[in-house]
Parts: C-alpha cells; sequence; structure tokens
C-alpha cells in the first residue's frame, strides 16, 4: 500500500505522527489535497481542520489554528501553535470564546485591538466548523 508520514505538531506537543493515504487541510489560497509522492510544497496554512485518512483506512480529524505546510514526497509536516484533536474539542469553550471575541471587536479601542479581536474570532469560527465537521464523520 502507498502511504505517506504525516506529522502534526503544535507548540506544546506532538498531536500526530503516523502513515496516512491521504490528507487534506485548508491552504492558504484554499484547501490541499496531499497524497503519497506529492510534489514538494511549503506553505502557509489557514485555521480549520486537517483531515488524515490513516493507512488502515481509519480517519483522524485534527483543528489547527493556522500554521505552516512542509510536503516531500514521502512526508508531510503541519506545524500550528495551536492543534487539537477532533475528539478533544470542546463546543462549549469554542462558543465562549467566540462570544468574547465578538464582544471584543464591539469594544475593540484601537485598530490593533481590533485586529487582535478579529483574528481570534476567525480562529474561533474555524475552529467550531471543524468541531462540526468532526462530530458529523462519528
Amino acid at each position: 500500500m502507498n502511504t505517506i508520514h504525516v506529522d502534526v505538531v503544535s507548540a506544546e506537543e506532538s498531536i500526530f505522527s503516523g502513515e496516512a493515504r491521504f490528507v487534506a487541510l485548508p491552504g492558504e489560497a484554499g484547501e490541499l489535497g496531499i497524497y503519497p509522492r506529492h510534489t514538494p510544497l511549503i506553505t502557509r496554512i489557514k485555521p480549520g481542520s486537517v483531515r488524515i485518512e490513516k493507512a488502515d483506512g481509519s480517519e483522524e480529524f485534527i483543528f489547527v489554528a493556522g500554521g505552516i505546510l512542509e510536503v516531500q514526497p514521502h512526508c508531510v509536516t503541519v506545524l500550528s501553535d495551536t492543534a487539537i484533536r477532533g475528539k478533544d474539542l470542546d463546543d462549549e469553550k469554542a462558543n465562549a470564546a467566540k462570544t468574547a471575541a465578538e464582544e471584543a471587536i464591539k469594544n475593540a479601542k484601537s485598530d490593533i485591538d481590533l485586529a487582535k479581536a478579529s483574528a481570534e474570532l476567525s480562529v474561533m469560527v474555524a475552529q467550531i466548523a471543524a468541531l462540526r465537521k468532526y462530530r458529523l464523520k462519528k
């Protein structure tokens, strides 16, 4: 069977390391799909879900809050400040953080405050979307 090694790493820990048949994730210019022997590539990724079809046919879902993707013909590396396994996503926390970010946007006193709150809101919206995707696949 033809597989590619995948590593997903956050600032705190290694989230996933193993063989996969296929990886899909949100690239900067759109959704990326990666199979074994993919052309080498380095790009930024947007907040969203990484879907890994493992060698045994099962799937792993991981939320990333943006980061960097490196693809080599036999290895995929995803580096993200924040990466959370689909099973560890918390709907209540994500919705609370989204509400807090919306409130911060309303109360922003400077362009910098507005930019920070807007970035946080986009990450929380992506996390909630990833959580919904994960729940639908279960």
